[in-house]
């Protein structure tokens, strides 16, 4: 298995701050990885507690638990691990290889291996009002943020604070220059029906939760016939929600920002975006036989 430089740094003094450096790193890039750590230790191990090492999903590592065989017996665990999210506790004896140890130094060794997947991702295209609310409330709850427009200038920090990303580009070109996976949302606040025509294609080959499109249902009818007449195929289409958010009479960019948010967070956590209120059993007998 692959290593890079910082299996050196992370056996040296101080070599722990490489690591959560690259920990930062991976979070803030939106990577997936798994870290394994040494929790316990007793006789004759090749590592102590606290060694620690990075798995990627392709089985390339960064640092050591130790290396052989159980260290490649960790690194299948990890890749299982971040494919099923699941965290697991590894215990392995180093006595008997006839009986399935990873070696014969003698003594023990616990593992605990953690999936470290990526926060999800709100793509917010188009930095206008609308836009420039729905990314201040997706950084709020969480969401790695990305912001794209075609116009440079609404492509930045100035007009949209502490995004995670910033991509100039037209939406045609936005799949090339973005991760895009089955936990990535993508919201179009855009400008209307002919930006939303053009990119959609090439968005819709991407495995993305969600796509939404800002606009009423006329412009998304209208966005539909063109579709059909480029030969996008119907069940790619029906991929798309348009108009986007929960039914809130929402007006301003910031409550319209809230309908489309509490959607996407509805469609997470498979809500029913019905009203939580307790009706007394009296008042709901009523409506039944009313």
């Amino acid at each position: 298995m692959g290593r890079s430089r910082s299996a050196l740094l992370w056996s040296s003094p101080g070599g722990v701050m490489g690591l959560y450096e690259r920990l930062a790193e991976i979070e803030r890039k939106g990577l997936t990885a798994a870290l394994a750590t040494v929790t316990q230790a007793r006789g004759s191990v090749p590592r102590h507690p606290g060694s620690k090492m990075l798995i990627f999903p392709d089985g390339t590592t960064e640092g050591t638990i130790g290396g052989g065989e159980m260290e490649n017996r960790v690194i299948q665990e990890a890749i299982q691990a971040l494919a099923d999210g699941k965290p697991r506790v590894l215990q392995y004896a180093f006595s008997d290889p006839e009986r399935g140890d990873p070696g014969v130094c003698g003594g023990e060794m616990e593992v605990f291996v953690e999936p470290l997947r990526p926060r999800p991702s709100l793509i917010v295209v188009g930095a206008g009002h609308v836009g420039q609310a729905v990314a201040h409330l997706a950084r709020w709850l969480g969401f790695r943020l990305v912001v794209n427009d075609d116009r440079p200038e609404f492509a930045t920090a100035d007009s949209v604070p502490d995004a995670d990303e910033y991509i100039a580009c037209s939406l045609e070109e936005l799949p090339s220059k973005t991760k895009i996976d089955e936990q990535t949302y993508i919201v179009l606040t855009t400008r209307g029906v002919s930006v939303d025509v053009a990119g959609l294609p090439e968005l819709l080959k991407m495995p993305a939760a969600y796509i939404g499109v800002i606009g009423s249902r006329r412009r998304w009818e209208t966005s539909v016939k063109e579709l059909r007449e480029m030969g996008i195929d119907e069940k790619q289409i029906m991929r798309v929600t348009s108009p986007i958010g929960l039914e809130l009479n929402a007006e301003t960019p910031e409550e319209i920002a809230i309908s489309i948010m509490a959607e996407i967070i509805m469609l997470r956590h498979g809500g029913t975006g019905e009203s939580m209120a307790h009706k007394p059993a009296a008042k709901r007998a009523r409506k039944k036989t009313g």
